[in-house]
């Protein structure tokens, strides 16, 4: 790796930025894509690292230019600088997965030890007929490179015990609860606890969505339901696509939200929404 100093980094990413104005007519200055690829190789960097040096130095990867001003390009440099860890990549984790790798998480790392099957076509992103058969882990390496190889992905294909959890969560920012059912919530939870990290959950029962956030130490709405016990609803009431991608999205948001160092939206609160009447409650638990 070259030996390269402050003024040397900032003085090649000036020599690559252009100047464009941002969609709201602002001026600003960019990098592109093959800009970023060919600074970490000329710098030794991974591209990650050059696009928060970037936004450091007032310069935005054009990847991100529709994120300002939702973020601040310190937000955008601390998402980058940021880890969540997952736990599921079906229906719930691969909406969150495709939310998180766009809005530049610099680190993602995940879990799943199932394979695609034709009932996940229904409402499962990373699902398509080339995919079944195929581990839901594998499926999302391949969706995160394609999407953003900026973002540091990795995925187990395995089922996770508390332990396994324990070892997922270590070093992460926030836990993200995209399980189904209820089996497994509670030892995730116990884990996010145990790290002092932050929790955010979501669940779908046909049209209702329930998306919460634990803040560290707190209890999750799960543990609440009889420790997680019973049938869960979905599996009554089913999980169409519209309730998934919802859920998926509003936990993206709560994720992003801590990730860029704001304060929670729902923290100790549950948002439920009603999609067939368009209701949405705010409930505290």
């Amino acid at each position: 790796m070259p030996d390269l100093s402050d003024d040397a980094l900032s003085q090649a990413i000036a020599a690559a930025a252009h100047d464009a104005p941002y969609p709201d007519g602002r001026p600003g200055r960019f990098l592109t894509l093959d800009a970023v690829a060919a600074l970490a190789r000329e710098c030794g960097l991974s591209p990650r690292r050059v696009e928060i040096a970037a936004l450091e130095r007032g310069v935005c990867p054009l990847r991100y230019a529709r994120n300002l001003r939702a973020f601040t390009m310190a937000e955008q440099a601390r998402l980058l600088a940021s880890c969540a860890a997952m736990v599921g990549l079906g229906g719930l984790g691969g909406g969150l997965l495709e939310n998180l790798v766009r809005t530049g998480v610099g680190t993602v790392r995940a879990a799943d030890g199932d394979i695609f099957e034709e009932s996940n076509l229904n409402r499962q992103l990373l699902s398509d007929r080339a995919a079944l058969g195929v581990p839901k882990a594998s499926a999302a390496l391949a969706r995160a490179a394609a999407v953003n190889p900026s973002v540091d992905f990795s995925a187990q294909a395995g089922f996770l015990d508390r332990a396994g959890m324990d070892a997922l969560l270590e070093g992460a920012d926030v836990a993200v609860d995209a399980l189904g059912g209820l089996v497994d919530r509670p030892a995730l939870a116990a884990a996010a606890r145990q790290r002092g990290i932050p929790l955010v959950t979501g669940a779908v029962a046909g049209y209702t969505v329930i998306v919460a956030t634990v803040p560290p130490g707190a209890s999750s709405p799960v543990e609440l339901l009889a420790g997680g016990g019973g049938t869960a609803a979905e599996e009554v009431l089913g999980c169409p696509s519209p309730a998934v991608m919802a859920a998926a999205a509003l936990m993206a948001a709560e994720v992003v939200r801590l990730l860029a160092g704001r304060a929670p939206a729902l923290a100790g609160k549950a948002l439920v929404a009603d999609l067939e009447a368009m209701r949405f409650d705010t409930v505290t638990f």
